[in-house]
């Protein structure tokens, strides 16, 4: 499935990570978001029995602080302003970074 949210290779976003109650937001860079294939899917996670209602769809790499970030997850939320993935028990939200008073 094709990501709506636009994005630039160059951009800022801000990165919502939610467990249960908790959520911490930060800002990252370099942020590309692709489809995991059919085969990618079959040789991690059906080989492992995962459950297709969580099995992830989407490989997302992202920088924070500096540190390289690869996840895998499902997509669960496709706007024109954010993208939002499961990730085991977590909530991984991806939206354009907008300074205060833009």
């Amino acid at each position: 499935m094709e990501i709506k949210m636009p994005i630039k290779f160059h951009g800022n976003y801000v990165v919502s990570i939610r467990c249960g109650d908790e959520e911490n937001r930060e800002r990252c860079q370099k942020l590309t978001m692709r489809a995991l294939s059919a085969e990618e899917q079959d040789q991690s996670y059906k080989a492992k029995g995962v459950d297709e209602n969580v099995m992830p769809t989407h490989q997302i790499t992202f920088y924070d602080f500096g540190c390289k970030r690869i996840i895998e997850g499902k997509l669960i939320e496709n706007g024109e302003d954010r993208a939002v993935f499961r990730v085991q028990d977590k909530e991984y939200g991806f939206a354009p970074f907008r300074p205060k008073g833009a």
